[in-house]
């Protein structure tokens, strides 16, 4: 599992055409008036910029500036991430750049950066793509030229041998599709292989450098480096970026050669990332506010206590009625006094918030806190005015109800940044499984250790020997060459008991090594480890939008102007039935008139509303539900993903490495014609070695054992080699075609196959065994049987699912007799076998079209089209690299029983949504009633406006500790109760 885990190219998805994790179908580019018809050239174009926006507070500052953003010409679409303050925006070079887009939201009024992103960092990809058809070096010339002229890039190789295309290409220029279509449009056939990206890149900072002549020389010394493709340098901070191939060179060389030039005047290190500028800001946020609330209790609290308190005390009462200025007394002048600095000082963030939101034609939180606040204020400040040049008036201030209000929403801002802090923990905890250091070892030519020496873990290169001690976390992914342990790799897999290693045996960087001593050589580092591409997995999750969002979406864009409305109208009904008596006088406070009461009314409505309740019920529940995910070893790609899983009622299971365990083996020989086994077999294995298949695997493994004195024999070679998915393969060996596969390859072939081999199949299946035949120039010789075990707990899982009201179904490319066999073990009804790939994704495209929200789990390569095609894919960690790409969701540990927990948390966090939405909603419903006086007239309970803003406040806190409490989150108890045992296969 952990080797297929490496290459979790499912995280980076290459197709730049939509921010969701998946497009199931796809749409039309929103091309610029002015570009091409074609629409090819503008698409080719495309590209993503990732900016960091600091001062979002609500779902209303995000779609301020996505529309603002959504303004500008040769925009395709904006997405904006107002929980982690970040702005993905997909845009055409030709109509607008990165700084346009910068400067807009700048003139929204937040501050905005710009990200070099894992796309943006990474300016160069190497890919690997099959061509059939190709007969000589003209064609591989043509498609070569073809690759060449595409925009984009850099190197095209062609093979004709290997009938193979290795392209190294920009990501931000080009893409593979058009790659791909470019081969095509050729007159061949062109498959993806891989989309491994063979060149890195990384950022240096070198002290000591202080001339352009100096620069110069590092520049040249390091481009002379064999691996290093490129290198750019930023004098004003020191700054050399390196594009490198991983496999040639690494960090640590190109530090020596720095260190090594200028007799030792130069000082190299990787420059600082400024970790997480995103939880810097947080935290620095945190502490505004915390500081701003403070400050606030510092003059709130002298003016709660002499508006609510002193009043009632008679000797303190009397000192603060004292009149100064005519009617003005000494109470209120102190409590002018106090507010003013939190209405002007403290609170002058709203100001602010108000000023940008409103310039651009859009209305957030901070207008409604603006506006109320400053009602209350101003028409204090009037009454206290009116005191002072009156020796009549006789009124009340609301001073207390403007600073009270402001420190209650700072507070409440203060919780719901620390709240909001916790629902991306997930991704911190990830970060924080690499270890600082590593201990680097230096062996001989016999592989003996010849010195050790603490490294920084980044510098750590591709093929490194590395140490780890007992108890420490392993440095990088690798594999095993000297030493045997125990591994615990919860942290990454979920899976909770340690696994042994021994030599040859992959491990994980992040993991810990519990009790042996263990010498790996490193794999992959940096960002192509498997931790690393989890967390981008799980950052790309969170930033998605789940289509539930949409729903906050629309509200939030006429909420605040239509609580403006009401707030006015509600002011306007009570001054107007106060003014014509409509209301007995009994009801008017004694120390207030119809007009302070019906003004009281119209705030408390305007600052009791709370439009971020709605705009954080969907993203926290997301963000939190893929964290957990995350932590139980299941990678769900984003909210469409969580959206679709929770309503899946029909599950398609690919039965080998899915419903089994996927290491075959074979298990019985019936050769029909006088053959030494030996012979028989070194004919099967030459075919079957080009084959990924596990039962292709399963007879070179088996053939091995015919050559015990070598552990990688070289079998006879094998030319005209045809694979057809489903069926088998043939190729010609030592002059002779060789066949192997099932009764329809025979079939296509016209291959007789005598009763008694019939017979065999019919006794193999029944044992839910699958045959293989093997025919040799067009003449049946033998059958091989193969059994491949059932997972443990495969019956049980089935048997939740339908417990669950979930359908289940088998689609294989085995023999009906074998899977009709296994179906009936676990408990399976529905059965379709010997399907080709497209035939599965046809048979789901049959589900779906009756009505079934369908969910296929699968592992190989056959698996990616039905896996596509479903409304939810979900690929088996230990699958295929395609299979895992292919998925919406993928389960790290390959335990069936994942797969419930899957949907189980799927519908836990859509249950926790509507929850959400059902107080966000529900708290606006009722509380905007209550505020505007509704309970008034009949029990005389009135909402101050101080009370009114608390709520407010509350309601936002009470939405994401809502959503944080599915950190709590455990799996069914049913699946407690599965012993989930290991299989060994000898």
């Amino acid at each position: 599992m952990a080797a297929k885990l490496f290459a979790l190219t499912c995280i980076r998805k290459e197709s730049h055409g939509d921010l969701s994790p998946r497009p199931h179908y796809p749409s039309m580019p929103k091309i610029p008036k002015g570009a091409s018809a074609a629409g090819e050239d503008v698409a080719a174009e495309e590209a993503r910029a990732l900016l960091s926006v600091v001062g979002m507070t609500c779902s209303a500052c995000a779609g301020s500036v996505e529309k603002a953003v959504k303004r500008l010409p040769g925009i395709r679409e904006a997405v904006v991430d107002v929980l982690n303050g970040r702005a993905q925006v997909l845009y055409y070079p030709s109509f607008v750049n990165e700084e346009t887009i910068r400067e807009t939201i700048d003139d929204v009024g937040f501050q905005a950066t710009l990200i070099e992103d894992e796309t943006s960092q990474r300016t160069t990809q190497v890919c690997r793509i099959r061509i059939n058809g190709m007969t000589c070096t003209s064609c591989s010339s043509t498609v070569e030229s073809a690759l060449q002229a595409v925009q984009g890039v850099q190197k095209a190789q062609v093979a004709l041998a290997t009938e193979e295309a290795q392209v190294q290409y920009d990501p931000r220029v080009t893409n593979l599709d058009l790659l791909l279509k470019t081969i095509e449009d050729t007159g061949f056939e062109a498959v993806l292989v891989s989309t491994g990206e063979d060149v890195s890149n990384i950022h240096l900072k070198v002290d000591g450098v202080r001339t352009d002549h100096s620069m110069r020389i590092l520049v040249n010394s390091l481009q002379a480096l064999p691996g290093v493709e490129d290198v750019s340098t930023d004098p004003e901070v020191c700054k050399f970026t390196l594009s490198y191939k991983p496999d040639l060179t690494g960090p640590r060389s190109f530090i020596e050669v720095i260190e090594s030039t200028g007799s030792g005047r130069f000082k190299a290190a990787i420059f600082p990332q400024g970790e997480g500028g995103r939880e810097a800001y947080r935290q620095e946020e945190i502490k505004q506010y915390y500081r701003s609330f403070l400050w606030s209790l510092v003059f709130t609290i002298p003016v709660f206590l002499l508006s609510m308190v002193f009043m009632y005390l008679p000797g303190i009462k009397h000192g603060l009625d004292t009149k100064i200025v005519k009617m003005m007394s000494v109470g209120e002048l102190l409590r002018w006094i106090f507010s003013t600095p939190v209405q002007f000082v403290i609170g002058r963030r709203f100001y602010i918030g108000s000023y940008k939101a409103l310039r651009h034609g859009s209305a957030n939180m901070d207008v409604l806190i603006a506006l109320g606040t400053n009602t209350a204020y101003f028409y204090s400040v009037y009454s206290v005015l009116s005191a002072a040049t009156s020796t009549s008036f006789r009124g009340t201030d609301f001073f207390e109800t403007s600073s009270m209000l402001i420190s209650f929403v700072l507070l409440g801002k203060y919780l719901e940044v620390q709240a909001k802090g916790k629902t991306s923990e997930a991704i911190a905890k990830l970060m924080d499984l690499a270890p600082e250091t590593a201990i680097l070892l230096t062996l001989d030519n016999e592989g003996n250790v010849v010195s050790e020496q603490e490294i920084d873990s980044r510098l750590i290169q591709k093929n490194d020997v590395i140490k780890i001690i007992p108890g420490a976390k392993v440095a990088s992914d690798g594999f095993v060459i000297w030493g045997q342990s125990h591994v615990n790799e919860s942290m990454i897999t979920g899976e909770a008991r340690p696994v042994a290693k021994r030599k040859g045996d992959a491990v994980i960087g992040g993991t810990v090594n519990e009790n042996g001593v263990l010498h790996i050589k490193a794999t992959r580092v940096g960002s192509e480890s498997a931790l690393a591409q989890i967390v981008r997995l799980v950052e790309s999750a969170q930033m998605a939008k789940a289509p539930v969002q949409k729903f906050a979406d629309r509200i939030s864009k006429v909420f605040v102007p239509l609580v403006i409305v009401l707030s006015f109208s509600t002011w306007l009904a009570w001054f107007l039935t106060g003014k014509f008596h409509t209301y007995p006088k009994s009801w008017i406070p004694s120390s207030m008139d119809s007009f302070q009461l019906a003004l009281q009314f119209g705030i408390s409505v305007m600052v009791i509303a709370c439009p971020c309740a709605l705009g954080l019920a969907t993203p926290t529940a997301v963000m939190v539900g893929t964290g957990v995910g995350a932590s139980q070893g299941i990678l769900i790609k984003g909210g469409q993903a969580l959206e679709s899983a929770h309503k899946v009622n029909c599950i398609v299971f690919d039965k080998t490495g899915t419903l089994t365990v996927g290491k075959p083996v074979v298990v019985n020989t019936r050769l029909l014609k006088n053959l030494v086994l030996r012979d028989f077999y070194e004919l099967a294995a030459a075919t079957e070695v080009n084959s990924e298949h596990p039962l292709a695997k399963a007879v070179v493994g088996y053939a091995k054992k015919f050559r015990d004195d070598e552990e990688n024999p070289a079998w006879p070679e094998a030319s005209d080699f045809v694979s057809v998915p489903g069926h088998g393969v043939k190729a010609v060996v030592r002059n002779r075609e060789i066949i192997v596969g099932n009764k329809s390859l025979m079939s296509e072939h016209n291959i007789a196959v005598p009763i008694e081999a019939e017979e065999i199949l019919a006794e193999t299946e029944g044992m839910a065994q699958t045959g293989i035949l093997v025919s040799i120039d067009q003449e049946l010789i033998g059958v091989i049987a193969i059994s491949d075990p059932l997972k443990p707990g495969a019956r049980e899982v089935i048997s939740i699912l339908n417990s669950m009201k979930v359908k289940s179904i088998m689609v294989t490319g085995d023999n009906w007799g074998t899977a009709n066999s296994i179906a009936k073990d676990v408990g399976i009804d529905t059965v379709i076998a010997e399907a080709k790939p497209e035939q599965k994704a046809e048979k789901v495209k049959d589900l779906q079209a009756s009505g079934y929200i369908v969910a296929m789990v699968g592992d190989g390569i056959n698996d990616s089209p039905a896996l596509v095609a479903a409304d939810v894919g979900m690929a088996i960690g230990a699958g295929t690299d395609i299979a895992i790409e292919a998925a919406d969701i993928v389960l790290m540990k390959s335990n069936l029983e994942d797969v419930i927990t899957a949907i189980d948390l799927s519908r836990t966090t859509f249950s926790r949504i509507r929850l959400n939405y059902i107080w966000a909603l529900g708290y606006n419903v009722l509380g905007i009633p209550i505020a505007a006086g509704a309970l008034f007239p009949s029990t005389g309970f009135r909402l101050p406006p101080w009370i009114a803003g608390a709520a407010m406040a509350a309601s936002s806190v009470s939405v994401v500790c809502c959503s944080l409490l599915l950190k709590k989150y455990r799996r069914p108890r049913q699946l407690d109760n599965l012993q989930i045992q290991g299989i060994t296969v000898n």
